[in-house]
């Protein structure tokens, strides 16, 4: 199998953190795309029409995408139970959740480097971190006792939300007035798939 991924992407990291810890790491070539909104990489969009990552290629049948496809495929060939029968719907609305950060988050980034000067808009920019912020919120309030479980594709997919907010939106702050979120990510970041899997500086 091909994972066509990009190292600051967390949808990629979400894959990669996955492969670290269900063991299939070896099983899998990581191929480093260079992909944007405007110029989608061609061996990547021969595979996936939509010209997104992370795509993952498979010998046995047509290629695959959207993380959470991915991970989904991916938890059921390791047989690892990342989405537990016990408290499947807690997780995917977890990981959902994560995964609306991350689209504010990367969507607050292309509007800066992708978007025309002068179309950019401040008050868009600001919807998104709304929207990512009322979602932290709702973690912090509603969902610690989740993270605090036995470990789930929830739990790495708002990794990966948090670890992207530290790397592209810093000055942000996420951490303040959420201690409970901060400390457990203090915890989480440490392990060793989330260690190995740090977007570049």
């Amino acid at each position: 199998m091909q994972l066509f991924d990009s190292a600051a992407s967390p949808f990629c990291r979400k894959v990669r953190v996955l492969l670290h810890e269900t063991g299939l790491l070896g099983d899998v070539e990581i191929v480093a795309v260079a992909n944007s909104p405007l110029a989608p990489d061609d061996q990547n969009k021969a595979k996936n029409p939509l010209g997104k990552i992370p795509t993952l290629v498979r010998a046995d049948g047509p290629a695959i995408y959207d993380s959470r496809v991915i991970c989904r495929y991916l938890d059921a060939l390791a047989g690892s139970g990342l989405y537990p029968d016990r408290s499947l719907w807690e997780t995917l609305t977890l990981e959902a959740t994560a995964d609306g950060i991350m689209d504010a988050a990367v969507l607050m980034v292309y509007e800066g480097r992708v978007r025309d000067e002068a179309m950019r808009s401040e008050a868009w920019v600001e919807a998104q971190w709304t929207k990512a912020a009322r979602a932290l919120d709702a973690i912090e309030a509603r969902w610690m006792s989740h993270l605090h479980g036995k470990l789930d594709m929830g739990q790495i997919a708002v990794g990966c939300a948090l670890g992207y907010l530290d790397f592209r939106h810093g000055p942000r702050n996420w951490r303040a007035g959420r201690p409970s979120l901060a400390a457990w990510y203090g915890t989480f970041s440490a392990r060793p798939s989330m260690e190995a899997t740090v977007p570049p500086a």
